[in-house]
């Protein structure tokens, strides 16, 4: 049963994470509507209109006690990550601090402190709940610890914690442009033969603009703490599908070249089950594949002056 919701204007929402590629839309909402947005960033920022910008590294309780003591935010996004699918050696310190340690301090300091709600985001890469847990990278290793120590802060201390676990996230102004669908895009944009790997992996992927409904959702929604909502299109479609249907909306004659380079290793392969979302949130994406790549296109080509 959907539940009833309560607004967030002139609330105000604190997110980690907020000059990340969905921390970035998500902030941009929450102003619209009328929050007092706040974020944090390890490196000075300027704030704006938009939000107002604190110093700080998750890492560090001592930073996250002195931000949290003077924003006193009535809601909070934990996004902040250290997104990588790395399987080096090197990839474990940086996934473990930014990925557990930041949400540990974080979950401690409002168990101390208090708030209305914390939404906390997981992802795909985590192993499923009632597997063997064994993570396909540090990154999912870190991820999957995070979302163990949120569901035990929820039942010992009462944290009021939703858990929003993310399928892969695609849009206008994503980052790294080293993900799939930036790197593509670009490629093709700028006449450039796309090097990819096989192209066989199944994938669910999420337009970003239905993420941040999603979050504001999980944070606006009366009587779910405790409960944890998976954000996907519950479909699968194959890397290949996607570079096809940007090939054809950029530039049929570029073949990209599939095979140049190797798979990884123990991709996860899975499809969001969206029907708490829909039922408890009243949530379910809005945007097909095909029109959220077509936004995505006509974004990345208006930053190229095409």
């Amino acid at each position: 049963m959907e539940c009833s919701s309560v607004s967030l204007a002139d609330r105000i929402v604190l997110v980690t994470g907020a000059s990340g590629f969905i921390g970035e839309h998500l902030c941009a909402r929450l102003h619209n509507i009328g929050a007092e947005v706040h974020g944090i960033s390890r490196s000075e920022q300027p704030s704006t209109n938009v939000l107002r910008w604190w110093q700080g590294n998750g890492a560090s309780l001592e930073d996250m006690r002195r931000i949290l003591t003077t924003v006193k935010p009535d809601v909070i996004f934990h996004l902040a990550s250290y997104v990588s699918g790395d399987r080096s050696l090197k990839a474990v310190l940086p996934t473990l601090y930014s990925n557990l340690i930041s949400t540990v301090n974080l979950l401690t300091l409002v168990a101390e402190m208090g708030c209305r709600r914390v939404v906390v985001a997981g992802s795909l890469e985590e192993p499923e709940l009632g597997e063997l847990p064994i993570a396909c990278s540090p990154y999912a290793a870190a991820k999957w610890s995070a979302s163990v120590y949120t569901r035990m802060f929820y039942q010992l201390y009462q944290v009021p914690v939703v858990g929003a676990q993310l399928f892969m996230v695609y849009g206008p102004a994503q980052k790294d442009l080293n993900k799939l669908i930036p790197y593509v895009t670009l490629s093709l944009l700028r006449g450039e033969t796309p090097k990819l790997s096989s192209g066989k992996r199944q994938v669910d992927w999420i337009y970003v603009g239905d993420i941040v409904d999603g979050l504001m959702a999980a944070a606006q929604k009366v009587g779910i703490e405790g409960e944890n909502f998976e954000l996907g299109s519950s479909k699968l479609t194959p890397v290949s599908t996607v570079v096809y249907h940007l090939n054809q909306l950029i530039d049929p004659n570029i073949r990209p070249l599939f095979g140049a380079l190797n798979d990884r290793p123990m991709e996860q392969v899975r499809t969001a089950n969206i029907a708490s979302a829909i039922a408890r949130l009243g949530w379910h994406p809005q945007t097909s594949l095909e029109e959220g790549l077509a936004k995505t296109v006509n974004w990345y080509a208006s930053q190229l002056g095409k």
